[in-house]
């Protein structure tokens, strides 16, 4: 009986994302793209987990954050500086998977999809907070920025209503959502629904570090339920022409070269 019931809903499950992948193939998503999407899905969860495994000797709250980039500025800059992009680079991938939930069930796509791109905009104002911090840790000494953060704490508390303290619930449960969304709809199965959901586990506030083990749960989820959904993207379609290659080129060096020597200050 037990074996019969889980071999149905196996079937089911098959059934489900292959009538999604379907659908989804006959439909027309010209932005962000296939490339930028791709990437998005393998690069932004590998960089959310290497920072946070940067930074996984040290206690997760502030005191002990600042403590550490005191005496190891350059790891826990590289640590943070890996998460933020993490998080600015999920967006593609976030966009890629509700389109593809969208396919079949595109409310779902809307709510799911809606609610980690807010939750993704809180998570970057948060990591301006980390920077400044960080920042005046150099020149006001670390006991005097514990204080300060302290206060901050303290204050954002207090403070009745601010768009990204109200942006906290969607950074949180906006995973949820859309897992629940990317397994009804057929985008992902049970497994990677599941992982995708985790990272609803990941701590947000201003200098928060590695919580372990949710931080780390959290993140390699995220990889077990994107990347392999970002190389099957990559691999949908023919490589770029030469050309485009010429100007991806064109555009990487340009960067590097303004980074490199642009105007300080």
């Amino acid at each position: 009986m037990i074996k019969d019931r889980f071999r149905r809903w196996r079937r089911a499950d098959s059934a489900r994302q292959a009538a999604n992948a379907a659908a989804y193939h006959q439909q027309n998503h010209p932005f962000p793209g296939r490339w930028i999407s791709g990437i998005s899905l393998v690069c932004a969860p590998v960089l959310l987990l290497t920072g946070i495994l940067l930074r996984i000797r040290f206690h997760f709250f502030y005191p002990d954050q600042l403590a550490a980039y005191d005496s190891h500025p350059t790891l826990i800059t590289t640590a943070y500086a890996c998460f933020a992009f993490g998080v600015v680079l999920l967006w593609p991938g976030v966009m890629a998977l509700a389109q593809r939930i969208a396919a079949t069930h595109p409310s779902w796509a809307l709510w799911g999809g809606g609610l980690v791109m807010f939750g993704l905009f809180t998570r970057t104002f948060q990591f301006g907070t980390d920077h400044l911090s960080f920042h005046l840790t150099d020149s006001l000494g670390t006991q005097t920025m514990v204080e300060a953060i302290g206060d901050y704490y303290q204050s954002w508390r207090d403070t009745p209503w601010h768009p990204f303290k109200t942006l906290s619930a969607p950074a949180f449960l906006g995973w949820v959502v859309l897992a629940v969304a990317a397994y009804r709809s057929g985008a992902l199965g049970v497994g990677r629904a599941v992982a995708l959901g985790l990272m609803s586990m990941l701590a947000l506030g201003t200098l928060k570090g590695t919580e372990v083990p949710q931080s780390i749960i959290a993140a390699a989820g995220l990889c077990v339920a994107l990347v392999p959904f970002g190389i099957q993207t990559l691999r949908a379609g023919p490589r770029p022409t030469n050309r485009a290659l010429g100007w991806i080129a064109v555009c990487v060096v340009t960067t590097a070269l303004a980074a490199a020597y642009g105007p300080r200050g």
